[in-house]
């Protein structure tokens, strides 16, 4: 695998992202007495994770990894994370959806557009319940969605899980309150000011291992509505959606009933890089379940997810 240095400006920039991530997660150790970090093998996720290490070497980071699982994930993503998270001395506990639907907690949808990622939403809070965390930390970053662009690094949530964009802390001079009544808890957000680029360049400056997924590789797609799926179990085509052989990677990892593909030869961090500095559609432009309302993710986040 190649990797690329980033100039000594670009390497300035990312120094100091670095240090204000380092900063949050410390922040999160001091003020909190349960943290979990969210994991989902993707490469922001991973990114925390890493930054997670840094920031209390050579002690091990004095929080677990916790996946929800929605049971439709690709296997790549899945043996990745279990290699990673092994490797780098995290506890991981992972929460499956499919126990929320056997538990008659969420109802799995039906027909051709059904995914679970909405019901992961459900299996998050009993699983943040059931750890007693009182802060749940992950890789959302503000660039990403409109939505995701009202956090505050450091983000309130009810005795619900429910979260308010008109009722979050004031972060002045990167003080962060992290007071709350008993049953409310944080989620807190350590990449948050940082882009997709970012990311990409942070990765090939520390050497950070990825997923085989994110890079350029063949395997049977077809498109429905505008997104380019990869055939899985989950997500077989319709009759009348043929099925090709297509070179592609993914710009973003999750469910594969909602995950879109594109179409790339980029199979190097190097050429990600360039990839990424042309592009012209946002990573999530291949959710396909951002695309079920203007607002679909920030009615998601409402009621709790991340």
């Amino acid at each position: 695998m190649t990797f690329v240095t980033p100039s000594p400006l670009r390497r300035g920039h990312l120094l100091a992202l670095e240090n204000e991530s380092i900063h949050v997660l410390r922040e999160v150790a001091a003020q909190f007495e349960r943290p979990v970090l969210l994991f989902s093998g993707g490469k922001d996720s991973i990114v925390v994770s890493w930054l997670a290490r840094k920031a209390f070497h050579p002690a091990p980071p004095p929080f677990p990894l916790l996946h929800v699982d929605t049971g439709h994930n690709f296997p790549e993503t899945l043996a990745f994370r279990d290699a990673y998270a092994q490797q780098l001395g995290y506890t991981l506990h992972i929460a499956q959806v499919q126990d929320s639907i056997d538990r008659g907690r969420v109802q799995e949808e039906q027909g051709p557009g059904a995914s679970r990622n909405a019901l992961q939403t459900v299996t998050l809070l009993d699983a943040l319940q059931a750890l007693k965390a009182d802060c749940a930390m992950g890789g959302a970053r503000r660039d990403e969605e409109k939505a995701r662009a009202k956090e505050r690094l450091f983000s309130h949530r009810d005795r619900f899980g429910q979260w308010d964009p008109r009722n979050q802390r004031p972060e002045l001079w990167s003080l962060y309150n992290g007071r709350k009544l008993p049953g409310e808890h944080f989620r807190v957000f350590p990449i948050s000011n940082w882009t997709e680029m970012d990311i990409w360049q942070y990765i090939a400056h520390e050497r950070i291992p990825m997923p085989s997924l994110y890079f350029s590789h063949e395997r049977e797609v077809f498109v429905r509505d505008g997104v380019l799926y990869a055939v899985t179990d989950f997500l077989p085509p319709l009759a009348h959606e043929p099925v090709e052989r297509g070179v592609v990677r993914f710009r973003t990892i999750g469910d594969a009933t909602c995950t879109g593909a594109v179409r790339s030869t980029a199979a190097s961090v190097d050429e990600i890089i360039q990839e990424t500095a042309a592009a012209r559609v946002t990573e999530r432009g291949t959710r396909a379940d951002d695309k079920r309302s203007d607002a679909a993710m920030e009615d998601r986040k409402r009621v709790g997810y991340f």
